[in-house]
């Protein structure tokens, strides 16, 4: 298949700073081993500036001054989620997403073998196309792009055969020569919107990761990828939540309104304390779960469907682009 695959298994072998997970149970992620979490940051001032702009975060996550979950960061940016496939995948995952755009809304699609987004990061368009080629990681050309997949992100996920092998906060040695990165539209957009409405996000203040649960909506299936949507849940109060559905409804690219509000176990969610990614969170009295489609729909497939082999966002951890939400 790959021309990459060897080189791809060399280099998660050979690297020691990474999370190492062997059983099956694993590939799906608990809140037990995840790494996108604000306990491990070492920036956790970052949380509370909401000033700082995408660029500016970008440029600390290189440096990986956070590897934290971004709600509540960079309010009123689009967040995307990010899934990155050899080439031989890259058309069979597309038109998974065209087919399932309630949980994968698709933001943009980057070049074979490039890491940069062009549409959703400014000035990212001028960068020399030789940036673009991932061979070329020792070139003395000390200009770096506004925006690097490869880098820009708090934490990233490296699967193989279906399994999550490892979780590390640059991916730059796993990438594949002919890698195809998607970017994915992420509920986090509208949190903002939300806040400034009054309705209270439990996530954000308590500084913790989104709850996200595997469900029972079966998502329509595109050449090998195949498997059901994942849902983020927030407890909404009752009287909020008709405002909660007219403002995320006017979010497409962020997942839209609700899929499901209350009566969890319709969709096949036994405890709303044991979610299956994430941080949990209460649901007090006087409220009631709200469930959103999630990009995270993305890693359940390509677990699901034991695909070779793909580069993803940790759950939580997004891309943040310079797009106003």
């Amino acid at each position: 298949g790959n021309g990459n695959d060897d080189d791809n298994n060399n280099n998660i072998n050979d690297n020691k700073e990474t999370t190492t997970t062997t059983s099956s149970a694993a590939s799906t992620n608990t809140t037990t081993n995840t790494t996108c979490n604000t306990t491990n940051n070492t920036n956790t001032n970052i949380i509370h500036d909401k000033t700082i702009s995408p660029t500016k975060f970008r440029k600390l996550l290189r440096t990986n001054q956070y590897t934290g979950p971004t709600n509540g960061i960079c309010p009123n940016y689009l967040q995307c989620n990010l899934v990155i496939l050899p080439q031989k995948d890259a058309y069979d995952f597309l038109l998974f997403c065209q087919r399932n755009e309630k949980a994968c809304p698709l933001i943009e699609v980057c070049d074979v073998g490039c890491s940069l987004p062009k549409y959703c990061c400014f000035n990212n368009s001028n960068s020399k196309d030789k940036k673009c080629d991932n061979d070329n990681d020792d070139d003395d050309d000390d200009s770096e792009p506004i925006a690097d997949l490869k880098t820009d992100l708090p934490m990233y996920r490296i699967y193989q055969n279906g399994k999550l092998i490892k979780e590390v906060p640059d991916c730059t040695p796993y990438y594949p020569h002919d890698g195809v990165a998607f970017l994915i539209g992420c509920s986090f957009t509208c949190d903002e919107a939300l806040l400034q409405s009054g309705i209270h996000l439990r996530s954000i203040s308590q500084q913790s990761n989104v709850p996200m649960y595997n469900t029972n909506i079966r998502c329509n299936t595109a050449g090998k990828f195949t498997g059901n949507m994942v849902v983020s849940m927030k407890p909404i109060y009752c009287t909020d939540v008709v405002k909660e559905v007219m403002i995320t409804t006017q979010y497409p690219k962020a997942h839209g309104s609700p899929v499901c509000i209350g009566c969890s176990e319709s969709i096949g969610i036994v405890d709303l304390d044991k979610p299956d990614y994430g941080d949990r969170v209460e649901v007090m009295e006087g409220e009631v779960p709200v469930f959103h489609a999630c990009g995270v729909t993305a890693l359940n497939v390509l677990v699901q469907s034991g695909v070779e082999f793909a580069i993803t966002h940790s759950p939580g951890c997004m891309f943040i682009t310079d797009l106003k939400g």
